[in-house]
Formats: C-alpha cells, structure tokens, sequence
C-alpha cells in the first residue's frame, strides 16, 4: 500500500456497527470494570496455545503469562529492532495464532490504517481466534493526553465497531482500572455516580475482545 493512500472504509456499514455497540453498551459507564490486561489474556488463552503479541516492546507479557500458562507459545512483533522480537513486521509471519495481543497500539495510526491493521490480523488468526485490543479511554481525563504520538481516539463504540468492520465478531468489552484497594472500592462503589454525571471515568483503559469469524 502507498504511503499516503488510505484504506477503503464501508462507513454505511461502520455506523451500523457502532450502534450496535451501543445497544450492548449505552454508555462507557455500562461497561464491566477488570484489573488488567493480564486476568483478561490469560481468561481467553488455553494452555498450549499459541499467542502473538503485536507492539510487545520489551516482552513483559511473555513471562506473567508462562506463569499461568506455563505450556503456552508466545511470540512477539514489534518495529523496534533494538529489542529482541520474534518479528519485525506483520509482513514476515506465516503462520496463524489462537490468541493476539495488541496494547496500546492503534490509536498511534489513522483510523483507516487501524482498520487495516485490524484486518491483517485476523488473516493471522486460527478459525475462532481472539484477538485482544486496548486503547485509551478518552473519557479518562489525562490518558489520551500522556502521549503525543497519539493520532486516532478510539471511544468504545468506534473500537468495537472497527473490529466489527474488520471482520470479527464483538465477545465482550471491559474498562481497566487498578489501584490501592480502599481507592479502587470508593471509586467503583461511592464516587461512581459522581463520575457518571460529571463524564469523567476513572479507569483510563479500553478493552475489546474480539472473535474470527
């Protein structure tokens, strides 16, 4: 593909795949608060499965998830040659995975090269294949704001039906927020309503699940 030439987007059906995003999910506040990206990759990954870890910078993922899948196979992607990576570009795999990882990711492209990106990723993906996306949440007041190499928000709704677009069925949808415990109980159980009416959501992470279909 050129450099400046944008990938085709079906924005009739892209719309319709938002609201149905939003008939699961009125708004970010209806949607199920998780701890990390870890409890949600090892919930969707088997044991003995096979992973890719697309953006894996150091590879941090790698071993707390050998810890609880210690027969899983993980492999990593990422653009930085200064790491040591499994690949260097998306163009180099030739085989397929059960699950795929990509954090904090595709907010740094344009949303039509998201949506590509998307796309070559369920082509790497075994029938049934998971693929795991986090983004920002721009309802966060700092989180979009802490990186100035970010192009593309991503609400909840425009994730999910990014996936959609490309390809895959929507499983499920989660906000992250971890803290100290006391914090984390009086911001899910007291401040709740607060947040709601002011807009401002505490946890600073969007979580999709998606599935090949």
């Amino acid at each position: 593909m050129e450099k400046d030439k944008k990938h085709s987007i079906d924005w009739g059906a892209f719309y319709r795949y938002r609201k149905e995003v939003i008939r699961l999910y009125p708004s970010v506040y209806h949607i199920e608060v998780r701890k990390k990206l870890l409890d949600v990759v090892a919930e969707e990954l088997e044991d003995g499965q096979t992973l890719l870890d697309v953006g894996a910078f150091n590879r941090g993922l790698e071993n707390k998830l050998k810890r609880l899948r210690p027969a899983m196979v993980y492999k990593s992607m990422d653009i930085d040659r200064t790491m040591p990576h499994d690949y260097y570009s998306l163009d180099d795999i030739e085989e397929s995975f059960h699950v795929i990882v990509m954090a904090e990711v595709i907010e740094h492209l344009r949303f039509e090269d998201g949506v590509e990106m998307l796309e070559r990723l369920h082509g790497l993906l075994k029938p049934e294949g998971k693929l795991i996306v986090t983004t920002p949440n721009i309802h966060h007041p700092n989180m979009w704001m802490r990186d100035a190499q970010h192009i593309t928000p991503y609400r909840f709704d425009v994730l999910g039906g990014a996936l959609m677009l490309a390809g895959f069925s929507l499983k499920t949808i989660y906000r992250l927020y971890n803290d100290q415990f006391l914090r984390r109980l009086v911001r899910l159980y007291l401040m709740a309503p607060l947040h709601r009416w002011l807009d401002v959501d505490f946890a600073g992470t969007i979580l999709a699940v998606a599935v090949k279909r």
